[in-house]
């Protein structure tokens, strides 16, 4: 079995608590011979900042380079609320997604069946939720130039955000979408808003010409961005796979996390394009959920997102489709079993802390591996 080199980037906040859990995983895994990982380890966000004034490292930015996969914890706080712009926690994020070309999110949202009553939607519409937002990553207003605020003349100030995307931006995470849809619902909605930015109508003309051109089969839907939001909290169980683009991604998704329950059980995948000589593909996996540098260092911090981020680099990165599948049904079954963390507890449920959710997770796993 080849070793598969994987770059773990802790972070700030709850960051280190969940990842400590999966290194667990790990350690398991090469101990047993079901895996065959080298693992180094990081700084990124506010910890780098802290010890040597930007947000990540030259020095980290080549490992990630020459890793197989990257695991992300979460960055930010507001320790670091006032530290220049290019040093914030956030930038070292931006530049592992901009360097590595990143290009595509993938964000699943799924209700596992024992939680539906944690969402703050009836059952019957979150029950059996499975869908998932391809967000496009390393485009858009959050690296369109210019990017600024300056003085007017008058005294006053000018913020400026640039959006701005090609042709070649939006067919490549389209595509992206339009096959992942072929291997679940057959699919994609296509959302922008072509009401009032330009770069929505280009959106939607790539988007519906593609279709046209290369995937005829595949059911293709358009919607305006603020009314996808206002559907996926009427009915999210209409969609299959949501294309859309950097900044409307981003917050559809986070609406999205809400209707399984929690922020702290949805996964993500970011990854570029495969390299045609190698095959393989740059990658980093990250929960959805932020720092929380409320509940950080109190055990309360809930590592089930961590663990699907970490069953997603197995299935895309590595291609072991068999153990990541496993490590899925342990997080089900764990949850079956009545584990819950706070975020997830119903009122006056006892709840589990970071380290045995952890623990309940790796020994599930253990158990049905026999």
């Amino acid at each position: 079995m080849a070793t598969q080199k994987i770059l773990l980037l802790p972070g700030d906040g709850i960051g280190p608590e969940v990842m400590a859990e999966v290194q667990k995983l790990v350690s398991w895994m090469n101990k047993t011979g079901m895996g065959s990982f080298e693992t180094e380890s990081d700084l990124v966000g506010g910890s780098a900042y802290d010890a040597h004034k930007v947000a990540i490292t030259d020095a980290a930015m080549k490992l990630a380079h020459e890793s197989d996969a990257v695991v992300f914890g979460a960055v930010g706080g507001p320790k670091w609320d006032k530290v220049p712009y290019e040093a914030r926690p956030e930038a070292g994020l931006l530049r592992l997604r901009k360097e590595l070309e990143l290009f595509a999110n993938l964000r699943p949202a799924i209700c596992y069946p024992a939680l539906a009553d944690a969402s703050s939607l009836k059952r019957e519409l979150v029950e059996g939720l499975d869908i998932v937002i391809v967000r496009e990553l390393t485009g858009g207003v959050y690296f369109g130039e210019p990017k600024e605020i300056v003085t007017l003349e008058n005294g006053e100030k000018r913020a400026v955000d640039t959006q701005i995307y090609t042709t070649h931006e939006i067919e490549r995470i389209g595509r992206v979408a339009f096959e992942m849809a072929r291997k679940r619902k057959n699919k994609v909605t296509s959302s922008e808003k072509r009401n009032v930015m330009r770069s929505g109508v280009l959106w939607n003309e790539v988007i519906t010409a593609l279709h046209k051109r290369e995937y005829p089969d595949v059911m293709l839907e358009h919607q305006l961005a603020d009314a996808l939001g206002m559907q996926l909290v009427r009915w999210p169980k209409q969609f299959d796979v949501i294309v859309t683009d950097n900044l409307f991604g981003d917050m559809l998704s986070d609406v999205a996390a809400m209707l399984t329950g929690s922020l702290g059980m949805l996964p993500s995948a970011a990854l570029g394009a495969t390299n045609e000589k190698t095959g393989k593909r740059k990658a980093m996996y990250e929960p959805v959920h932020g720092s929380a540098p409320d509940i950080a260092g109190k055990g309360l911090a809930n590592p089930i997102a961590m663990f699907g981020s970490f069953a997603m680099t197995l299935r895309y990165s590595f291609g072991m489709t068999k153990e990541a599948d496993l490590l899925e049904r342990a997080i089900s079954d764990v949850l079956d079993q009545g584990l819950r963390t706070k975020d997830i507890a119903a009122p006056g449920q006892n709840a589990v802390s970071t380290t045995e959710m952890g623990d309940a997770v790796l020994k599930q796993v253990q158990k049905i591996a026999g």
